[in-house]
């Protein structure tokens, strides 16, 4: 290979080895024939060679070390310095002053390593150490702000903005900033907002609307009264059909006796099973079904509730309900099923609708303004482990 440089060299061991003595030696390693090196590979583990050296050597990750990993590596390094003879000088530190800000690479890792000072608190410094450099935690805890694109609730200056930052964490979870802390990026903020939107527009569709919400702010009480024992009335009445059809299946529909025998002699709870499963009242042809004692006493609680809940303010508080007056319950309580079953937005519902509009009412800009400012640190940050 043709060559510019005049190498130096020395016999050892029976070989003539070239001697790596200047920078300058350093830098025009590419043209050193390979015939003249001594080995052209070697492991990254075993050697009495610090191991993290070696690792960053091996940028293949092949856990081997081969002639165009040293060589690149020895070119970049010595770009990035102002006087390559710096490579071969033993020091636990390096001068802020010694890296060559006029190469692209080189103005990068300044720009890091002074932000990595900031990080540390040592602002002043004008020389950055491997201890400097080895803990990414360390070095992004004292600042809220670290290029990653995800943000503490530390971040923002005021506290509305932190309580809605914590607001998307309790709804959505965090995702981890490089400092170690519980964070939001971009992505989860949007989405956050976009749910709040849509659970905000959702209730809009039954605010005012009395066939959505009959009985005002009581109506989701109501519906989940109505919901627990809705299977158990249907059945109740569409034995009270059976009736009317046939009176011969009454014995069977209220259950026969021999059934009540199964259990009888057993320890009975009013919420047992076998009690549950028994009919809702005693059923008879076109009976209305009693609101009273008579009720199954497994349901009694449950049916309570629906008659004080849903029964009275919808129809009236008698003792009984009217197939009739079922049927109109049931229309009145539609509306709110349907637009409850088109629910929006169920992952910011635990917020309320009135911090929801509150959160809605600031707007994220503030928070998109914070990730954005973060995100602008971004090839600082991302280049410490090129300053190590």
């Amino acid at each position: 290979m043709s060559t510019h440089h005049t190498w130096r060299f020395f016999r050892a061991g029976g070989f003539d080895q070239v001697r790596l003595e200047t920078g300058s030696d350093l830098v025009a390693l590419d043209q050193l024939d390979q015939k003249l090196w001594v080995a052209l590979a070697c492991p990254t583990t075993g050697l009495e060679f610090d191991s993290r050296t070696l690792a960053l050597i091996d940028t293949d990750k092949d856990s081997r070390i081969r002639a165009p990993e040293i060589i690149a590596a020895t070119k970049w390094a010595t770009s990035c310095l102002k006087n390559p003879d710096d490579l071969l000088k033993s020091s636990s530190a390096l001068s802020l002053a010694a890296i060559n800000d006029q190469h692209p690479e080189g103005k990068q890792v300044l720009a890091s390593a002074k932000q990595i000072l900031v990080n540390l608190g040592k602002a002043d410094a004008t020389t950055i150490s491997l201890e400097d450099t080895s803990d990414t935690a360390k070095i992004f805890i004292q600042t809220h702000f670290n290029g990653d694109g995800i943000i503490p609730a530390e971040s923002a200056s005021d506290d509305p903005t932190k309580a809605i930052i914590n607001d998307i964490i309790n709804c959505l979870g965090s995702e981890i900033d490089r400092s170690g802390k519980p964070g939001v990026s971009q992505p989860k903020v949007d989405f956050f907002f976009a749910e709040s939107q849509a659970y905000s527009d959702w209730w809009k569709k039954s605010e005012g609307d009395a066939a959505v919400l009959p009985l005002g702010d009581k109506t989701a009480g109501a519906a989940a009264a109505l919901a627990a024992v809705k299977a158990k009335v249907h059945d109740y009445f569409t034995r009270c059909r059976l009736a009317v059809f046939d009176p011969r299946a009454i014995n069977a529909l209220n259950r026969e006796e021999k059934e009540y025998l199964v259990f009888a002699s057993k320890d009975l709870t009013i919420s047992s099973a076998e009690i549950a499963g028994f009919p809702l009242a005693s059923v008879a042809p076109a009976k209305p079904l009693p609101l009273n004692d008579s009720l199954n006493p497994a349901w009694a609680e449950a049916m309570a509730k629906f008659r004080t809940e849903v029964v009275k303010p919808l129809i009236n508080d008698g003792d009984v309900l009217t197939e009739a007056d079922w049927g109109k319950i049931i229309a009145r309580l539609a509306p709110y099923d349907t637009w409850l079953a088109a629910k929006a937005g169920a992952a910011v519902e635990k917020l309320g609708l009135e911090r929801i509009r509150a959160i809605l009412k600031s707007g994220k800009d503030t928070i998109t303004a914070l990730i954005a400012k973060d995100k602008a640190l971004e090839p600082e940050a991302n280049a410490i482990a090129t300053v190590e």
